[in-house]
């Protein structure tokens, strides 16, 4: 199995960033991550001489490819200011950074992300169903999971094994009908990624840029919670179309909620809507209503936010035990309560993103 060891190695034959001295030894190498037979490779420059750096960077890509073992490489340029140097006059905000970097993927009409303040809401379950819920009004769909550190898509779609590749490409593996790419395909379950931020923003890169997604309405990235490197990397990367932010209903979470929102609008990314997940539960047994984390507060800070509401999920076995045997509900369910649940949410979506306006008020469901 190739090791960090030996990409360093291979690595001494490529001059730095001042064309001389070995890149192991230039203090340009940001980061190194080995992935079985994969290999991520992060070097920092000065972001002025960003187009000077290309031709290292595709030696650096060269060398590494033709190690044994190896099956992929991504060489990526970082551009991050070194510590102490001022900045430059009248530097571009983020709205403006964004604009100048985002790049679409062919054959992807419209990428949306679902994103949350907080783990532990749902949000990758919402994801899923949301893409099935697209799908089921005649959309082409994808999934990306940018979860790079907790990927949730190989066991909501019962998915198993490694994309196939062309030595170019890889190619998303599909489960009912929707394309999907996680990092969890090419790590075991129990592997703990610990990357930096440049290692981030480099899988990211590859998941979307080096996959043959073909053509799509729509690309549903499930974002990792927070607003952290890979949310930034999204939206300065790509052509984000909008984000739907999911929450629970309880205050903890929407404190964090309101943070996701204020990032997005900071890089000029359309919400689409705020989701209250686990937003009541319905006893099996007795029929009894619990609002165990309150109700109805994501519908509020809605509204106090300016944002659409898209509506309620409610806590419910029914769902759950459907996403853990990876047989999510809108699929294996299409014509169930919870089902029309999320169709409602996809309905909302799709108004928002082909009319380009707000999304109206859509109907409560309630689960009985």
């Amino acid at each position: 199995m190739i090791t960090e060891k030996d990409v360093l190695s291979a690595l001494s034959r490529v001059p730095g960033p001042d064309g001389q001295t070995p890149l192991p030894q230039s203090g340009a190498i940001a980061g190194v991550t080995t992935v079985g037979g994969k290999v991520y490779l992060s070097i920092a420059i000065d972001p002025a001489k960003s187009m000077a750096m290309e031709a290292m960077r595709r030696t650096a890509e060269t060398v590494l490819k033709g190690l044994p073992g190896v099956s992929g490489v991504s060489v990526t340029l970082t551009s991050e200011r070194p510590s102490g140097q001022a900045a430059a006059p009248a530097a571009p905000g983020p709205k403006a950074q964004a604009a100048s970097r985002q790049t679409a993927i062919p054959g992807v009409k419209r990428i949306i992300a679902v994103a949350s303040g907080k783990g532990g809401v749902g949000k990758s379950t919402t994801a899923a169903n949301l893409a099935l819920g697209l799908a089921a009004l005649g959309w082409r769909v994808g999934v990306l999971d940018a979860d790079i550190y907790g990927p949730s898509m190989p066991r909501l779609f019962g998915l198993r094994g490694k994309p196939e590749t062309d030595g170019k490409v890889m190619h998303p593996m599909e489960a009912y009908g929707i394309k999907v790419m996680s990092i969890g395909f090419l790590v075991d379950e129990e592997v703990a990624m610990i990357w930096r931020g440049p290692m981030v923003q480099s899988a990211l890169t590859q998941m979307m840029r080096d996959v043959a997604w073909g053509e799509l309405d729509c690309l549903v990235v499930d974002m990792p919670p927070g607003t952290g490197d890979a949310q930034l990397t999204m939206a300065q990367t790509v052509p984000l179309a909008g984000a739907v932010i999911v929450s629970t209903p309880q205050d903890l979470a929407l404190i964090d909620a309101r943070r996701a929102v204020a990032m997005f609008k900071k890089v000029n990314i359309p919400i689409l809507g705020v989701l209250e997940n686990m937003s009541y539960f319905l006893c099996p047994h007795c029929g009894v209503r619990s609002d165990v984390f309150a109700h109805g507060g994501a519908r509020h800070e809605a509204e106090r936010l300016g944002v659409p509401f898209l509506g309620e999920v409610p806590l419910h076995m029914t769902i759950r035990e459907n996403s853990d045997a990876g047989r999510p509900v809108v699929a294996v369910d299409p014509n169930g309560a919870h089902a029309a649940a999320y169709k409602s949410i996809a309905q909302g979506v799709m108004q928002s993103l082909e009319g380009g306006g707000t999304v109206r008020a859509f109907p409560k469901i309630v689960i009985e």
